[in-house]
């Protein structure tokens, strides 16, 4: 009973209920009315009012006074608060996203993602961040004129250094979130497990956090398996309220860009690639807007439904393309799927869904650098998927591709394979 209850001191006290003796009991101890339920004692509601109204009420209106003064002083910066306080972005930034030219060596996503960055950042003065000292590999450095680094000296600096210390970056950019900022804040993919819990917060509070994880596959070559993220997008996709993107060329790196920062309560998950990636031409092949809603159809067949459809994303997506044109030659009917967010894709209706992956079509191939935990959703019974079923290993990118299966081959014969079985 040292503690008050007659549970003190035992490990039941940690989670089960007291029950209604012990509970009796323990206001006994405290000397409190042991009958009593819910009792706020006559005279405490009203101390705790006039002490809170005596310190906080003269404290808002002279904040309020301040801002009327700097609203009439400085009109354009009032107008910025007025927009952070509200949630919302400056009008007309979204022209700054920058459109890349068809490449068919293409760029790395983080350095689209980087060039995306610098171009609208000047434009969302309120967006701010950096990386866990890992700013020239993300590619997170704002290097616009007048960006800065944010330090004691410098207030006004932009670029956050905030240390090898993932968990305490994604908690201090929860807060700045909670403070009506735009934060960013990136790292390796493989170290996302290190932050899953400011994540999963930040998904909780619906906080628009954007997180920036590179090196998002075995495409890290020599780096090795313990570099190399095979479970991290599963687990990404796992966490209710977390838009995990992982786009599929430059282009669809600057729609998602445009996704993360139009979303005011929810959460982003940018996953980039260390490797270059072929930007699609966007003429011969659907918009990158598509990614809006999370998988659109990319490319398509002709001469009636398609014998199978080919789903990538990210690094994955060119070469399920080229596995596309070359099926196409042989005659074969595909369609390819570019599936950036299951959690946009999910939120379409179901008619849209069924128009992406028709119930007729079951043949299904998905292909991608990562665990195959919850492809089976879009792929079903029937189909397959080419994706990690162990760690990685260290070797040059084109090794491992050959080794785990990441060829126009083997993404052709695989479909191949599935079409048989359903002729």
């Amino acid at each position: 009973m040292d503690g008050g209850s007659p549970r003190a001191g035992s490990e039941k006290a940690h989670g089960e209920p007291l029950g209604e003796d012990n509970v009796r009991a323990t206001k006994t101890v405290y000397g409190w009315p042991a009958d009593s339920e819910f009792l706020v004692p006559d005279g405490v509601a009203e101390a705790f009012q006039a002490a809170i109204a005596a310190r906080g009420r003269p404290a808002r209106e002279a904040w309020e006074a301040t801002l009327v003064r700097y609203r009439n002083t400085f009109p354009r910066e009032a107008a910025q608060i007025d927009l952070l306080r509200e949630g919302k972005l400056p009008g007309g930034w979204q022209a700054a996203l920058p459109s890349f030219p068809t490449d068919a060596i293409g760029l790395a996503s983080r350095d689209s993602g980087g060039k995306v960055l610098n171009a609208v950042a000047p434009h969302v003065p309120l967006l701010m961040g950096g990386s866990a000292d890992l700013s020239p590999s993300t590619k997170t450095t704002m290097t616009f004129e007048g960006a800065g680094s944010f330090e004691r000296g410098d207030p006004t600096g932009r670029n956050l250094h905030f240390g090898v210390r993932e968990h305490a970056m994604g908690s201090i950019a929860n807060g700045m979130a909670l403070s009506y900022l735009r934060p960013y804040c990136s790292t390796f993919l493989v170290f996302a497990d290190y932050m899953r819990a400011p994540i999963r917060l930040a998904a909780i509070m619906e906080l628009p956090v954007i997180f920036v994880f590179t090196h998002d596959s075995i495409g890290v070559g020599e780096d090795g398996p313990t570099h190399q993220p095979v479970e991290h997008l599963a687990t990404l996709r796992a966490i209710p309220g977390l838009n995990t993107i992982r786009p599929g060329d430059a282009n669809e790196v600057a729609v998602a860009w445009k996704v993360a920062l139009e979303h005011s309560n929810v959460p982003t998950a940018l996953v980039l690639s260390r490797q270059a990636i072929p930007t699609l031409d966007r003429v011969r092949y659907a918009s990158a807007d598509g990614l809006q809603r999370g998988g659109y159809i990319l490319a398509d067949c002709e001469g009636g439904d398609p014998e199978v459809i080919l789903i990538g994303t990210g690094s994955e997506l060119p070469l399920v393309v080229a596995a596309h044109e070359k099926l196409s030659a042989e005659g074969v009917r595909s369609r390819v799927v570019s599936l950036p967010s299951w959690y946009l894709f999910e939120l379409q209706d179901d008619a849209y869904r069924k128009h992406v992956f028709p119930d007729e079509v079951r043949a299904r191939l998905a292909v991608e650098q990562a665990g195959s935990i919850g492809w089976d959703r879009y792929v079903g019974s029937d189909g397959c998927t080419i994706t990690m079923k162990t760690f990685g290993a260290s070797a040059p990118l084109a090794m491992l591709q050959e080794h785990y299966g990441f060829t126009i081959e083997n993404v052709c014969a695989v479909a191949r394979g599935i079409i048989g079985k359903h002729s």
